[in-house]
């Protein structure tokens, strides 16, 4: 059974394998993913984002729990920072979810950003279709927490679920609006502290001076994820974005925007890599540098050269 077969047939090594894959830009990466396209489309992907200490990963647990007991198999994918230094990451979201490894109907895969910025591995797109195709029926993607590049989650999710804590201070400063924007609902995780009502009235201060969410209000729940309350009222509030999506036919309009999105970026990559390979690493872009430098030439009708030779 090769790698595609395995996970279409819910193989978990198969999966692993693939995954690894496309994240290692493997040779059979494109193969594997040219195969499972035609069977994606099917799982409800959900993205986790905010600050660093907002218990993320404690929250994914928990949710991921609450979705078997309502029968749903689930993926998750949570993205870790990488060491600018040795390249590697911690991947302690692993860590942190162990107990989940031995539910069959739970698979989790920890994912390095490899130094991609908005909070996600430019693979984790790849393995959010890999989950799919094999069969979860929601996916729950985790960023790193770094603030408000964390935008880019909107390009990979179908509801994002801003989490916040208070006691940090400036919490306006947590949920800016880089982040407010693309909060579909927003978590007060350990809303045992003091503050929570503070921060709760400042979150619906901001959602009512925001005009980016038409026909949808952002509920804010409150969570101790550490003691699993609260948990029941977030898949609530999920399933029925999930069910406004769907009724307001916005859901189909997110999916082709997204797959716009992902040409896009494909397209931008693919280019990068030809101009690396056959304009940058030459001897010929080497003198223009040396010329630019002394100021030969200007570096506005060098570039306009050399796009009117790659386009050409």
């Amino acid at each position: 059974m090769n790698i595609v077969e395995g996970v279409l047939n819910h193989s978990r090594l198969a999966l692993a394998k693939a995954i690894t894959a496309v994240e290692n830009e493997y040779d059979n990466a494109v193969e594997i993913m040219t195969a499972i396209y035609p069977h994606t489309g099917n799982a409800y992907v959900i993205g986790i984002t905010g600050p660093p200490g907002a218990g993320k990963s404690t929250l994914t647990d928990k949710l991921a729990k609450e979705y078997r007991k309502r029968g749903k198999t689930v993926g998750i994918i949570a993205i870790d920072p990488t060491s600018p230094f040795s390249g590697g990451a911690i991947l302690g979201d692993r860590i942190r979810m162990l107990d989940l490894t031995a539910d069959e109907g739970i698979f989790v895969r920890s994912m390095a950003t490899r130094g991609s910025l908005g909070g996600l591995s430019q693979k984790a797109g790849d393995a959010v279709k890999l989950m799919d195709a094999y069969g979860f029926d929601v996916i729950i993607v985790e960023t790193v927490g770094v603030g408000q590049s964390e935008v880019d989650i909107v390009k990979t999710a179908d509801t994002t679920m801003v989490v916040v804590i208070p006691g940090m201070g400036d919490d306006i400063q947590a949920i800016k609006a880089g982040i407010l924007e693309i909060g579909d609902l927003f978590t007060i995780n350990k809303a045992d502290r003091e503050g929570t009502d503070k921060l709760n009235i400042e979150i619906e201060m901001m959602l009512e001076l925001n005009p980016e969410h038409v026909g949808w209000r952002p509920p804010i729940n409150r969570t101790i994820a550490s003691k699993g309350e609260g948990i029941e009222a977030v898949v609530d509030s999920i399933e029925e974005h999930k069910a406004y999506l769907i009724e307001s036919d916005q859901l189909s309009k997110i999916r082709k925007a997204r797959i716009k999105n992902e040409v896009t970026a494909m397209l931008n990559d693919r280019v990068n890599r030809y101009i690396d390979k056959n304009v940058v690493a030459t001897s010929e872009f080497d003198i223009l540098v040396e010329k630019l430098q002394i100021r030969e030439i200007e570096p506005y009708s060098v570039v306009a050269d050399i796009v009117g030779k790659v386009l050409r």
